[in-house]
């Protein structure tokens, strides 16, 4: 008892820590007051003989469930280049014996699981991208209960944990009323700029009608905000030339440096007052050698606030910082002139459910009945697209425990898995109707 109290206790610190360093904690643990019926419901489910027996079965195959992940972990999946990773996740669907799975068109993974009355839609999803570049070692070490390896947790856990979900319906043949897919999405992170989810919403695609993500975190969250952002290369061009034959020319790298500073000076003014908005420049680059001027020079950009309408005001100010640099930097005497193009890079839409959303009161509840404490959170995941368009998402914790996320020392332990898998799977079938 004392080890299961430390556990949840260690999982809850955890998510708590993520919440604090995203600034994504919305409302207090007081507040989390769920509906009676909507706990009687999952109460009942719980309780339930098809239930039990596949959490049964979901304890019984932690082991195979370790060697999907660690399988999937050592396909290389870096931005855009999801392919490989994504044959070897269907494949394991069909082997475990879904029969309608495809790839789409932007390369998401779809397996379709039928329901016994159909007309509705439920997707659980995990993402298959890492922030990693190609080239990247991700070969998993383990070391005594500890998987270390980039990209371990983030997300391709969520990934393993859809394999097993399915898994354990197939075995105890749980019916639902609602179609439900499972889901591995490409472009969740970075520059993907949650191109995958977006195109599941594209004008003209299946309507999906309720979406959970299982993203990072430990079991309690339940993120239900979707986490607005912007983001731009600008990209400044010019001639070029040696360093000493051509010295006077103007200078990309220059112009850049004005522009970083009109910027972070008039963003961080901005910033220091009013809703949490912020903003970094993640990336610079260009230039041949030391001795050239550079023909161009670039930085990408990221924006993000709590309210779309100080979104839009930060973006405002990034563009007309960049365009004052750039005529302050021209008038300084240089040769010739510098020129500037601003490429948006990506756009993620903010938006928040409300707490007497079903999704998100099935999910407090479920949480509860399971013994942890919810948070709900406010975070840049694949809900942020259903959310802004009014479809009930919110986006949980793969749960375990893990830490050095988006670095080459990522790590994952194997402490409560089990317990997130099966609150996933609860959350699965009440959303999608239990048809007995």
């Amino acid at each position: 008892m004392r080890r299961e109290f430390l556990l949840k206790n260690r999982a809850l610190l955890h998510l708590m820590v993520i919440s604090l360093l995203m600034g994504n904690v919305l409302i207090g643990q007081e507040s989390l007051i769920t509906d009676k019926k909507i706990n009687k419901e999952v109460g009942k489910l719980l309780k339930d003989k098809s239930i039990t027996s596949a959490f049964e079965f979901i304890d019984a195959i932690e082991n195979e469930t370790e060697k999907d992940l660690i399988q999937l972990t050592e396909i290389p999946a870096p931005p855009f280049m999801e392919a490989k990773r994504a044959e070897a996740f269907k494949n394991m669907f069909i082997e475990a014996g879904l029969e309608s799975v495809s790839i789409d068109e932007v390369g998401n993974v779809i397996g379709i699981r039928k329901g016994t009355e159909g007309g509705k839609v439920v997707v659980l999803d995990a993402h298959l991208d890492t922030v990693f570049p190609e080239g990247t070692d991700v070969k998993v070490v383990k070391k005594g209960d500890t998987l270390f390896a980039p990209g371990v947790g983030d997300d391709t856990r969520g990934l393993s944990m859809l394999i097993a979900i399915f898994k354990a319906m197939k075995k105890t043949d749980i019916k639902t009323k609602a179609d439900v897919w499972f889901v591995g999405t490409v472009g969740e992170e970075g520059i993907g700029d949650l191109r995958g989810v977006k195109h599941l919403f594209n004008k003209g695609a299946t309507k999906i009608d309720s979406w959970i993500s299982i993203d990072g975190g430990a079991i309690g969250r339940v993120n239900n905000a979707g986490l607005g952002s912007v983001r731009y290369k600008a990209l400044f061009t010019g001639k070029g030339g040696h360093s000493w034959g051509a010295f006077g020319l103007a200078n990309p790298h220059h112009a850049l440096g004005f522009a970083i500073k009109e910027f972070t000076e008039n963003a961080k003014a901005f910033t220091d007052e009013g809703a949490k908005t912020s903003f970094n420049i993640g990336r610079i680059g260009g230039g041949t050698s030391v001795n050239s001027i550079p023909f161009e020079s670039w930085m990408e950009v990221d924006m993000r606030s709590v309210d779309s309408g100080r979104l839009k005001e930060v973006e405002a100010i990034f563009k007309q910082s960049m365009q004052t640099a750039l005529e302050e930097y021209n008038n300084t005497g240089i040769d010739d002139k510098i020129s500037l193009e601003l490429i948006k890079i990506g756009d993620r839409p903010s938006g928040e459910l409300s707490l007497d959303t079903p999704l998100v009161q099935r999910a407090i509840s479920a949480t509860k009945l399971f013994g942890y404490e919810p948070s709900l959170t406010r975070g840049s995941t694949n809900g942020n697209i259903p959310i802004s368009i009014g479809v009930p998402a919110i986006t949980i914790g793969r749960g375990g425990v893990g830490g050095g996320a988006h670095s080459l020392h990522e790590w994952w332990v194997n402490e409560n898995g089990a317990e997130a898998i099966k609150l996933a799977l609860l959350l699965t079938i009440i959303e999608a109707g239990h048809d007995k």
